[in-house]
């Protein structure tokens, strides 16, 4: 199977996408999704990088990125990002394996550089779960508390906009590989807020080898996500996929790391 298919049901980039009122030049189309892209991607800078009390905008900002299609685009333009059925239902589980097992080698390849050092990509994510209100909380409390809306939240919104929004609007321009390269080097280097780049007393830092390692990872994970979105003609396994890349993620950072 390759990984990348044909869009059998990709309208030509001339075809209207917005909504009626909101009709926009083709030339206009991929200017207006990077816009959002970068204000979206701010905010969930800020969120990660900026005080603590501000996390909760990290959930907020993928709000906005869900709703996209329903504010902007019309029927035509919703089913164009993916809003529609399988065409592969019985595939269904398969995306959900392979979301697991992704994260499976993400968790593995970081045990076996790093340990469980701040260099673990995970131990990162982890991190950013401690700097929360949960002192005196059940583990299951808060794995829940955690994990409840990884599964909602992000892989909704992520994938929204990503591999459904956002690559349509670049294939307005650039053939589908390419939109598919950009939009995942774009997803990769919107995680490195979450390992990678650090704020600290002195400023911005990067951790050079493990920030490069995990921009790899989310981008091969961006990849296998934009290749489930091309092969079922959907958006929604991989939004499965996603869900459960985040799963097996908290997982192993409440069953392995989370004490340390």
């Amino acid at each position: 199977m390759s990984l990348i298919e044909p869009r059998l049901c990709a309208a030509p980039a001339t075809a209207p996408l917005f909504r009626p009122g909101l009709a926009l030049p083709a030339g206009a189309l991929l200017g207006v999704a990077i816009g959002l892209g970068l204000v979206l991607t701010l905010v969930r800078a800020f969120a990660m990088l900026g005080p603590p009390a501000y996390r909760g905008l990290f959930l907020i900002h993928c709000i906005p990125m869900a709703l996209l299609p329903w504010l902007l685009l019309n029927k035509d333009g919703r089913q164009q990002v993916g809003l529609k059925r399988s065409r592969r239902p019985r595939e269904y589980p398969l995306a959900i394996a392979l979301g697991l097992l992704a994260s499976a080698a993400a968790f593995l390849l970081g045990m076996a550089l790093f340990g469980p050092t701040p260099d673990h990509w995970f131990v990162s994510v982890a991190n950013s779960f401690r700097v929360q209100p949960t002192a005196g909380m059940p583990l299951v409390a808060v794995f829940l508390m955690f994990t409840i809306p990884a599964l909602i939240f992000s892989p909704i919104g992520e994938e929204i906009f990503f591999r459904g929004y956002l690559q349509r609007m670049l294939e307005t321009r650039f053939s589908q590989r390419s939109s598919t390269m950009i939009e995942a080097a774009w997803f990769a280097g919107a995680h490195l807020v979450h390992h990678g780049i650090v704020l600290t007393a002195a400023g911005l830092g990067f951790r050079a080898f493990s920030g490069t390692l995990w921009f790899v990872l989310m981008f091969a994970l961006s990849w296998m996500l934009a290749w489930l979105r091309t092969r079922h003609d959907s958006i929604y396994p991989a939004i499965l996929a996603h869900a459960a890349f985040n799963l097996g993620m908290n997982s192993f950072i409440f069953a392995f790391l989370w004490q340390r």
